[in-house]
């Protein structure tokens, strides 16, 4: 069987709940014809980088499907006749990426309290040891514009 990893958008204004029901039926179809779920990863509500059916966010879910490409085929099909779904991409892979996504690992970066300290700060010094900048002449007055009378009428 051939390998694909499958994310569909669920529109903004639809629950978890149904975006679960969905992957539910998803899976289920995919078992009846041969194939399996062996990953699902619901990275939740995200916003989009342009608007699509009127929507600015979605719902991502990522799929890892072995299955014959029948099953892909009818999975699309159903998926394209959903309202509730805004995109999907299917891409067939040479294998399944262990652990998690990117998209998941990404969030996991997000700690940053293992960062050791600042590192050297090159010719810049220490910002405290700039001079006050008090010791700038004054500007010169400006000189009145030409067009200042323009909507004067």
């Amino acid at each position: 069987m051939a390998l694909y990893e499958h994310i569909f958008l669920a529109r903004q204004d639809v629950t978890p709940q149904q975006v679960e029901a969905l992957t539910e039926q998803i899976k289920s179809k995919i078992a009846s014809l041969g194939g399996a779920v062996t990953k699902v990863e619901p990275w939740g509500l995200k916003s989009l980088a342009f608007r699509i059916k009127k929507n600015r966010k979605a719902h991502f879910t990522l799929l890892n499907i072995a299955a014959p490409s029948e099953a892909v085929v009818e999975i699309e099909r159903l998926l394209s006749i959903n309202e509730d779904v805004v995109r999907y991409l299917t891409i067939r892979v040479d294998e399944h990426e262990a652990g998690p996504s990117a998209m998941l690992r990404k969030r996991d970066d997000g700690d940053r309290e293992d960062r050791g300290p600042r590192g050297p700060r090159g010719d810049r010094g220490d910002r405290g040891d700039r001079p006050d900048r008090g010791d700038r002449p004054d500007r010169p007055p400006r000189r009145p514009r030409d067009d200042a009378t323009v909507g004067a009428n």
